[in-house]
């Protein structure tokens, strides 16, 4: 423990926004430069507990007390090493997860938590500035063995990663025109630059991974390419492959499809013109960031818009639609407005706290209406959305699963020109590749995977929300490391590689 008093001396200190007028002008990340300094005595701020429970509320397992101690002494390397000896992406979880380790920080019970997520952040980016880069790390001995990986997104890269460096020729197969996944058509630029996931990319190609863009693993399904159950998931001018040849070409198959259908609100006037998918729209707004397609087919600009659903989607779509030059927003959240901070009766450490969180896109603009429940679109005379009619919601617990009905005399209605369903995700596709190979799904609709995460189908694996549903980046890497593992032992007998979690896990709650 470098300093004893830290935790007594310190207060807690984040990076800096950018200031709104400037970042909703650009598609920029949002923060500002944190300098050493501050780190370093953020760091200090780690107790070195003697039971560190962010080891428990991180599903990686990140040695975030080692880490934290080595950035204070000014021990660089060595923390860019105890850090990704547990996590291959840490610049994508020092940006993008929540951090339930700071939930879980044994100083915040009485304190504001340590800064993990901004040091493990600031450790990764040096890592990446330093002289050479990111170096390649290739396994000792090529074992003859092929793996084949479906899908590229965190869950898919992390078991990519791991199977190359294991020895055996990993090949990674993406329907969409790019590598990356819901990181690069889910993520907006101002939350994660593309250019990060590119030197990861970098760093798998120079290690051996190889990649086939555009290529869709399962059957074409009847009326062609275009009637994929999720439109517009697909490059444009996507492959088909056959998911039995892939099983019949490779040794194994890790499937890391995602948890990609999304959850409809079949109310009156659903089908009107203006209504969309949250990633149908926010996919076509990352195709124009990165200068594949010259503007985005649906667009925000000069329009009265309502998102419904107030998770990290629907912010995701908030602040895409203040840089686009939305006339006025509105977010639908169906639950109570939560807390300001956490309720030690109902939310005891160290279980997540479940308090209001107010994130850069929000600070942007737009209104946040909770507890409101929506209960028709209606028309503008043409076939288009012109209105959403909502009411206030109350709350009850049925056999353990909450039930909102409608408040009497609350009814209002939101004039739009746009609506944006953000309202989660149902599991993953059911035609294409889990059809073709038959394999059983649990009772939520995800992919069955046993306690070595082998699908119903013998060599066949599946990781990250394809088999546990949606859930945070994290628990994405920590899958895709343990599918890799069980992969690895399946192939060989025996494996080397960190299994940090197993399939049904759940967080400290």
């Amino acid at each position: 423990m470098a300093d004893p008093r830290g935790f007594l001396e310190h207060d807690r200190v984040g990076p800096k926004r950018r200031p709104v007028a400037v970042r909703v002008r650009d598609w920029r990340e949002v923060y500002e430069p944190f300098p050493l300094r501050e780190l370093e005595t953020q760091a200090a701020r780690c107790m070195d507990c003697g039971i560190p429970f962010c080891h428990e509320g991180c599903p990686l397992g990140n040695l975030i007390p080692e880490w934290n101690d080595l950035v204070m002494r000014g021990r660089m390397p060595d923390a860019i090493a105890r850090l990704h000896a547990t996590n291959n992406f840490p610049v994508f979880t020092g940006r993008l997860c929540p951090a339930p380790c700071e939930g879980s920080c044994v100083l915040g019970i009485s304190s504001e938590p340590v800064l993990i997520k901004q040091v493990e952040l600031e450790i990764a980016e040096a890592a990446a500035a330093r002289p050479g880069g990111l170096v390649p790390l290739r396994g000792p001995v090529a074992t003859g063995r092929s793996v084949a990986v479906v899908g590229s997104g965190p869950a898919g890269l992390a078991a990519a990663q791991q199977l190359t460096r294991a020895g055996h020729r990993t090949v990674v197969f993406e329907r969409a025109e790019r590598i990356g996944g819901l990181l690069r058509y889910g993520i907006p630029e101002f939350k994660m630059e593309k250019a990060v996931l590119e030197r990861r990319l970098e760093q798998m190609v120079a290690e051996g991974t190889e990649f086939r863009v555009g290529t869709v693993v399962g059957p074409v399904p009847e009326g062609g390419p275009a009637a994929v159950e999720v439109p517009g998931a697909s490059a444009p001018d996507a492959s088909f492959v056959s998911a039995e040849a892939v099983v019949e070409d490779f040794d194994a198959v890790v499937l890391a499809v995602g948890s990609t259908r999304p959850r409809d609100l079949p109310v009156p006037g659903r089908e009107l013109e203006g209504i969309h998918f949250a990633m149908d729209y926010l996919k076509p707004a990352n195709l124009t960031c990165e200068g594949s397609i010259e503007c985005a087919p649906v667009s925000a600009k000069g329009r009265r818009v309502v998102i419904i659903g107030g998770g990290d989607t629907g912010a995701d779509c908030l602040g895409t639609v203040h840089r686009q030059g939305a006339r006025s927003v509105h977010q639908l959240e169906i639950l109570s407005e939560p807390p300001a901070v956490r309720e030690a009766g109902d939310n005891p450490w160290p279980t997540w706290p479940v308090i209001l969180r107010t994130s850069s896109a929000h600070e942007e603009g737009g209104e946040r209406l909770f507890a409101v429940g929506t209960s028709e679109f209606l028309d503008d005379g043409t076939g288009h959305v012109a209105a959403v009619r909502l009411s206030e919601v109350h709350q009850e617990l049925v056999d353990g699963r909450p039930v909102f009905s409608p408040v009497p005399g609350t009814e209002l209605e939101l004039e739009a020109e746009l609506v944006l369903l953000a309202l989660g995700f149902a599991g993953p596709e059911q035609h294409g590749v889990v059809a073709e190979l038959g394999l059983e799904l649990d009772e939520r609709g995800n992919i069955a995977a046993g306690p070595d995460f082998m699908t119903s189908r013998a060599g066949v694996f599946a990781c990250g929300d394809a088999a546990r549903g949606q859930s945070l980046v994290v628990w994405a890497i920590a899958e895709g490391r343990s599918a890799a593992a069980a992969a690895d032992r399946y192939l060989t007998g025996v494996s080397a590689l960190a299994a940090p979690t197993r399939p049904g896990q759940l967080a400290l709650s």
